[in-house]
């Protein structure tokens, strides 16, 4: 029972005083990122979907 009490207390002190916490503005800029990137990406495989599909239209049409 002491190892699992020392090891709530050593995480407690591990997140408390040494793991480095960001900002709002630091999390505000990273999920500006993340979604651009995200509507990035979604553009991305919109436009490949939607080459592939008019060239399959083309091949299986011309048969």
């Amino acid at each position: 029972m002491k190892k699992i009490i020392g090891y709530f207390k050593d995480s407690y002190n591990e997140l408390v005083h040494k793991v480095s916490w960001p900002t709002r503005i630091e999390l505000s800029n990273s999920a500006v990122v993340v979604l651009f990137a995200s509507i990035i990406i979604a553009l991305v495989v919109f436009a490949v979907d939607f080459v592939f599909e008019h060239a399959m239209r083309f091949v299986y049409d011309n048969i």
